[in-house]
């Protein structure tokens, strides 16, 4: 089959480090062509991971007719504003999370979608993690009974101010980046919309972002619970439970290509891991999977796993959050 050939907008970190080395890996995705605003930065990005093609401006690269799909990194606020015009010249996006910074603006993208008929995807890529798959199978199965309490934390220290991540302006802080993990995963395993959030949210005095924030979704079989901090200890921790058992996965979001992950199924019965069964999962790059599916439903057709609808769905709880955060109580999603 031939490979799908990509165009990257912007040498964002997380594209040259974590995103675009596994997918060059892949069969079916050919990173074909980088975009900066500055076209030595574009050059100096290809040269490192062997990319064909630079250009000097966004707008350069979408014009290229070989190019056949778009990763979008570009900081959160940018998100909506190139996924559209990727879109309209043709081209299929996957675009970073979070899609948009509010369900509103994720909306948008539906219109867009419809009228040109490109895929458009929000890259959330646990849920091609086997581990991912395997919890929910687990939880289909009865492994735990019915789900009925999701728990995850997740938090790193960054205290840098001309870090995107701490600039309000351009959509930086906790639940925008790491929050709507948490979110979405929630929504994964408990396959529902939660029907309303209450959040406690704390921001930094100087970057006027979330870095401390705990919520509780409210799901029609269950409860989700999670806190997210980006000035404590690096340090994340996920489970699953049901009246018959848990399940806890070793390394939720961030898991390594190199080795291999873990997930333990316990009766929960006694403390800790005692009378846990250990599953190990094969060594794999969740992003070089992201890229893989992405490229075969732009060369096979058929329907997403996780179409534009789910994107918007997401939004949704993120802003009935925000909402939580100002009113003090609950809001319905």
């Amino acid at each position: 089959m031939r490979p799908v050939k990509w165009g990257v907008l912007s040498t964002a970190k997380i594209g040259l480090e974590r995103v675009l080395p596994p997918m060059m890996k892949t069969e079916l995705c050919e990173v074909y062509a980088i975009a900066s605003r500055n076209i030595e930065t574009a050059r100096t990005a290809a040269a490192r991971l062997g990319i064909r093609k630079t250009y000097g401006s966004y707008e350069e690269l979408l014009a290229d007719p070989e190019i056949e799909a778009v990763y979008n990194p570009l900081p959160n606020h940018m998100h909506v504003e190139w996924t559209k015009k990727a879109a309209e010249a043709g081209k299929h996006v996957l675009c970073e999370k979070p899609i948009a910074l509010t369900a509103a603006e994720a909306t948008t993208l539906l219109d867009v979608r419809n009228r040109t008929g490109v895929l458009i995807q929000e890259a959330f890529m646990v849920r091609d993690h086997p581990q991912w798959l395997r919890v929910r199978e687990l939880i289909r199965a009865g492994r735990i009974g019915p789900l009925r309490l999701f728990q995850m934390s997740l938090c790193y220290m960054n205290m840098d101010p001309a870090n995107i991540r701490n600039i309000a302006a351009a959509g930086g802080g906790g639940l925008y980046d790491i929050g709507c993990y948490p979110v979405v995963l929630a929504r994964f395993l408990f396959e529902a919309e939660p029907r309303r959030v209450v959040a406690l949210v704390e921001r930094d005095p100087s970057f006027g972002t979330d870095r401390l924030a705990s919520a509780i979704l409210d799901f029609p079989q269950g409860q989700a619970v999670f806190s997210v901090a980006t000035q404590v200890a690096r340090f994340q921790v996920t489970q699953a439970l049901g009246p018959e058992g848990r399940i806890e996965v070793d390394i939720p979001v961030n898991a390594p290509s190199f080795q291999e992950t873990r997930i333990w199924v316990a009766p929960g019965r006694v403390p800790g891991r005692a009378d846990a069964v250990e599953e190990v999962i094969a060594p794999t790059d969740q992003y070089a999977c992201q890229g893989e599916t992405f490229s075969r439903l732009i060369r096979e057709g058929g329907s997403p796993a996780f179409p534009l609808e789910d994107s918007v769905a997401n939004m949704k709880v993120l802003d009935a959050l925000f909402r939580s955060e100002r009113s003090g109580g609950w809001e319905t999603v």
